[in-house]
């Protein structure tokens, strides 16, 4: 995380443990943290960070030592997810990379006798999609469907999930007069999009099914989504406020064992975005994400049950 007054790794794994967060994202390698979480209940999704994909795209040799000294290494830590890669663009100097760096991760996870255990994935986001409304017109960017349709096709082989960023506030702040905020803070009193039989009440289903039906038409239909990030900041910037903050994060977490409208029932496993404020960042609304400040009291109350 961006931020120089975070608490040291095995106090924030007892915060997770206190609170009964069960399951972690970690976005690069972090020794003192694999260490505190080994021996823990915590299932862990581990990134590999966009500036080694072209590393462990290279040769095969480096994807396994990559595996080795940051998952082998750990054999007490409960790894369920290796994200290769976050919010790759088309346009990205690496994006050749991603396609190669996953089959590398994948060999090494099985070389490493792990491959029943851990599934390989990338992490997308909203800006994949050409087309989001309505959602069942849902299709990706040609450029996204070049880059992720190789993707498509090794999860779909390799049984997989496909992780996706979901951020009904940017939508809500990019387009404040089609988007209400009650439809993105899951708030709205009635139906407010009707899509065919299927009928919306906010904007995070919206989302997740518009995606869904880019994956239909990519042939990736059978694909299960991974909400790998989402979440609302409590400061700096249009719509913020730590009300609005907890509306959204405690609504969010009520509402994903429910499922979509195009997936009713079907639970949506989702991680928040973030523990704890993050000074680091700018602008000044990317400060305030956390659902703890830094010396982990909460922002305010949320359950996480």
């Amino acid at each position: 995380m961006m931020a120089d007054n975070l608490p040291p790794r095995p106090e924030v794994i007892a915060l997770f443990q206190q609170k009964n967060i069960q399951r972690m994202r970690l976005y690069a390698p972090d020794e003192a943290a694999l260490q505190a979480v080994g021996g823990t209940n915590i299932k862990l999704l581990l990134d590999v960070p966009n500036p080694y994909l072209e590393r462990v795209a290279a040769s095969e040799s480096n994807a396994d030592q990559w595996v080795q000294d940051n998952v082998k290494k750990y054999s007490n830590v409960n790894f369920q997810y290796i994200a290769v890669g976050n919010e790759v663009k088309p346009t990205d100097s690496f994006a050749q990379f991603l396609f190669p760096a996953m089959q590398n991760i994948r060999k090494a996870i099985v070389g490493a006798g792990l491959g029943d255990q851990i599934k390989v994935s990338t992490a997308t986001f909203f800006a994949a999609l050409g087309v989001s409304y309505p959602p069942s017109d849902g299709n990706f960017h040609p450029e996204y469907q070049q880059l992720l349709g190789p993707v498509i096709n090794f999860l779909r082989d390799n049984q997989a999930p496909l992780l996706v960023n979901t951020y009904p506030y940017f939508s809500h702040i990019e387009h404040p007069e089609q988007v209400p905020l009650d439809y993105a803070l899951f708030t709205a009193p009635s139906i407010v999009v009707t899509d065919g039989p299927l009928q919306y009440q906010n904007l995070f289903d919206a989302m997740l099914d518009a995606f869904y039906s880019a994956l239909e038409k990519a042939g990736g239909g059978s694909l299960d989504i991974i909400v790998s990030e989402s979440g609302w900041p409590s400061d700096g910037g249009q719509a913020t406020s730590v009300d609005n903050a907890s509306t959204y994060n405690t609504n969010l977490v009520r509402h994903v064992n429910q499922g979509t409208p195009k997936k009713p029932g079907k639970p949506i496993e989702t991680y928040l975005f973030a523990m704890f404020d993050e000074n680091g960042k700018e602008p000044e609304y990317e400060k305030h994400w956390g659902l703890f400040f830094p010396n982990k009291q909460e922002k305010y109350s949320i359950s996480f049950n």
